[in-house]
């Protein structure tokens, strides 16, 4: 079956494999990242004007979950 056929049932990677669940991890870890940064950091209402500014604070906000992330694994 040609991947161009339906690419949300035919996948390039088999539904049932290993590959695919380590996959899907990498997808979960990513969106509780985003729901993380858009609830507890306050991003879900911002009244930040500018993708300069937003890319700033975006990547500040990251490295407070960083540090915060470091100072639980030292504690």
């Amino acid at each position: 079956m040609p991947l161009s056929e339906d690419r949300r049932i035919f996948t390039p990677i088999d539904r049932a494999s290993y590959k695919w669940k380590r996959e899907y991890n990498k997808r979960t870890a990513v969106e509780r990242v985003n729901s993380r940064i858009d609830q507890v950091l306050g991003f879900e209402n911002h009244t930040i004007r500018g993708i300069k500014k937003m890319t700033v604070r975006c990547g500040l906000a990251l490295c407070v979950m960083l540090a915060m992330a470091l100072g639980r694994i030292k504690e």
